[in-house]
C-alpha cells in the first residue's frame, strides 16, 4: 500500500511567523489551499498569496476576543477524518467538510510570558486551547494528516516538501507526530505547575526538552546527557565541552560557594564534588593560595571557584596548576587573556540566578524529591552546650567549617583554622574514621591543628570523636546535637575545656 501522500491543503494558525514566509510560497507555488485565522491570514494576505479565512469554512467569525476561532468540527472534521474509512468519506461530503493535510501551528508563547513576570490575567491568557487542539487532532491522525507543532519544526518540514515535491511519507508524518507530542505534553506540564506553585498535588511533572549530548556519562561505557538551559547559569569563554563528571563538579561548586556569596574573597578548590580546598582572605590571590595549600595533591584536575573577581595575579598562579574548570562572576580581560592559554581549561562567568529549591534523583524504580538543604548555620541559630565559650574567631571558624560540611558527602568531619579548609574526611562509613582521614591529611600538609574547629554533619553518639580531636589540637566544636548520649560529648568537653556549640541542624549529604 502506498502511504506516500501529496499536500493540498493547508491550515495555518501561528504565533510565531519567523521562517513562515518560505512555507507559505512553496505551499503557494505547489497550488496548495491555505486556511487560516486572524494575524497569520492577514501575514499571508499581506505576502499576495491567496488564502482562505476559517470563517468562509465554519461560517462562525472568530468570537470572544479570539479565544474561539478553529474549535468548530468542520476543522476538526478535515484534520481527523480517515480516509480509508468509507464512513469518514461519505461524512466529509455529506457536511460539506474540506480535507486539510497539513497543520502549521506555534503555540502562544506561556512560558516566556511566565517568565517575563507578566500579570496573572496575562499569563492566562497565554493558554493556547486552539492551537493545542489542532496539534494533538493533527498528531492522532498521522497515518493522512501532516503536524508541524512549532516554529522549531518550520525549516525541517520547508526542506521535507521542497525536496520530495509536496509529498510526505508515513514514516516523516509519524516523526512529525512525535515532536508534536513533545511539544503538546511540555505544554501542559508548563501550565500545570504554574498552576501548582503550593504543591497542593503531590505530583512531579519535569518536562525538558533542550538536550546537550555529552561525550559520555560517568565513564567511556555510559552515555550522558545533560537536560537544562547551561547558558541561562554561565557564560562560557573558553575550554573544551564539558563533561558529564565536570557538570556534577560544577553543580557542587555553584551549591558551595552560594554559601560565600556575601563573604570577604573566597575560593574554593573541588574534587569528585567535594571540597578539597577553601578560603576566605582579603584578597583572590591569598585566598586562591591558601585554598590550594589545603591539598595540592588533589587540586591536580579540578573544579576551580571564586566568589568574586579574578584578577591577573590570582590567574597568574591559577595558571601554575592544571584545572578543567574555572568559575568566577568576572574576570580582568588579561587575567582572561593568560587563563586561555591552556588550550582545553573551561572558564566560566557565572550570572546572577537563583537555581532550583527541590532536588531530584533517580532511585530503583522511581524517583526520590525532596527540599534543598537552604539553611545555612548562622551565629543565631549557636548554642553553647560545654562551659566553655568559643571566641569570636572560634564562632567564626566554626560557622565557616559548617558551610563546607554542609556541602560534604556523608559521613563527614571538617577541620578548619582562620577561615581556611585545614581537610575533611569525606564519605566515611564511621565518623571516627571520617575525623582520622581528616586529621592524617592536615598532618601530611603540615597544618598545626591548635586552635583549629571542628565540625560534623551529624550528632555524635559516643565521645570518642570529641576526645580524638582534643588531642589533635582542636580547641571548638560544632554540630547539630540531638543524640541521647549528647551529655556524654558535652562532660569530655567540659572536663578538658574545649567548647563546643550545637546547631540544631543536621546536615547530611548522601
Amino acid at each position: 500500500m502506498n502511504t506516500t501522500k501529496t499536500i493540498q491543503s493547508a491550515l495555518i494558525s501561528v504565533f510565531d511567523k519567523e521562517g513562515l514566509e518560505p512555507i507559505v510560497r512553496k505551499l503557494h507555488q505547489q497550488n496548495v489551499t491555505i486556511y487560516s485565522t486572524g494575524g497569520t491570514e492577514d501575514f499571508i494576505k499581506n505576502l499576495g498569496i491567496p488564502v482562505v479565512p476559517v470563517e468562509d469554512v465554519t461560517s462562525y467569525p472568530s468570537i470572544l476576543g479570539g479565544r474561539v476561532k478553529t474549535l468548530h468540527p468542520k476543522v476538526f472534521g478535515g484534520i481527523l477524518n480517515r480516509q480509508d474509512n468509507e464512513t469518514d468519506v461519505q461524512q466529509m461530503q455529506e457536511f460539506d467538510i474540506p480535507q486539510i493535510d497539513v497543520v502549521i501551528v506555534d503555540l502562544y508563547p506561556f512560558e516566556k510570558t511566565v517568565s517575563s513576570g507578566a500579570r496573572d490575567a496575562d499569563i492566562i491568557e497565554k493558554i493556547d486551547i486552539g492551537g493545542i487542539s489542532l496539534i494533538r487532532a493533527a498528531a492522532k491522525n498521522f497515518k493522512d494528516t501532516v503536524i508541524i507543532p512549532s516554529v522549531n519544526e518550520y525549516a525541517l518540514f520547508l526542506d521535507v516538501i521542497s525536496n520530495n515535491n509536496g509529498q510526505t511519507t508515513l514514516e516523516q508524518r509519524k516523526q512529525f507526530a512525535t515532536k508534536a507530542f513533545n511539544v503538546s505534553s511540555h505544554y501542559d506540564s508548563a501550565i500545570f505547575n504554574y498552576f501548582n506553585t503550593n504543591k497542593e498535588e503531590v505530583v512531579l511533572k519535569i518536562s525538558e526538552t533542550k538536550a546537550d549530548v555529552l561525550r559520555y556519562g560517568e565513564n567511556p561505557h555510559q552515555k550522558g546527557f545533560f537536560f537544562g538551559d547551561f547558558d541561562k547559569i554561565f557564560t562560557k569563554l573558553h575550554g573544551k565541552e564539558l563533561s558529564y563528571n565536570n557538570l556534577l563538579d560544577v553543580d557542587a561548586a555553584v551549591n558551595l560557594m552560594g554559601e560565600f556569596k556575601n563573604d570577604e574573597p573566597t575560593f574554593a578548590i573541588l574534587k569528585h564534588n567535594n571540597a578539597c580546598g577553601i578560603a576566605t582572605r582579603k584578597t583572590m590571590k591569598t585566598a586562591y593560595l591558601d585554598a590550594l595549600a589545603g591539598d595540592p595533591t588533589s587540586a591536580f584536575g579540578g573544579v576551580l571557584i571564586a566568589n568574586g573577581n579574578i584578577d591577573l595575579a590570582t590567574a597568574e598562579e591559577i595558571n601554575k596548576l592544571f584545572c578543567e574548570v574555572v568559575i568566577a562572576p568576572s574576570y580582568d580581560e588579561n587575567a582572561i587573556d593568560l587563563l586561555e592559554e591552556k588550550k582545553n581549561r573551561i572558564i566560566l562567568v557565572q550570572k546572577e540566578l537563583s537555581l532550583p529549591e527541590t532536588s531530584v534523583r533517580s532511585c530503583l524504580n522511581g524517583i526520590l524529591v525532596q527540599d534543598k538543604d537552604l539553611i545555612t548555620d548562622a551565629e543565631a541559630h549557636l548554642k553553647t552546650a560545654t562551659k566553655t565559650t568559643p571566641s569570636k574567631e572560634e564562632i567564626e571558624d566554626l560557622l565557616f567549617a559548617s558551610k563546607i560540611c554542609k556541602h560534604t558527602k556523608s559521613n563527614t568531619i571538617v577541620l578548619a583554622k582562620n577561615k581556611q579548609l585545614c581537610a575533611s574526611g569525606t564519605g566515611q562509613t564511621s565518623r571516627v574514621d571520617a575525623l582520622t582521614q581528616a586529621i592524617h591529611k592536615a598532618v601530611s600538609f603540615k597544618f598545626d591543628l591548635k586552635g583549629a574547629v571542628m565540625a560534623s554533619d551529624a550528632f555524635f553518639p559516643f565521645p570518642d570523636c570529641v576526645e580524638i580531636a582534643k588531642n589533635a589540637g582542636i580547641a571548638a566544636v560544632i554540630q547539630p546535637g540531638g543524640s541521647i548520649k549528647d551529655e556524654l560529648s558535652i562532660n569530655y568537653c567540659n572536663e578538658n575545656n574545649v567548647a563546643m556549640v550545637f546547631t540544631g541542624i543536621r546536615h547530611f549529604k548522601h
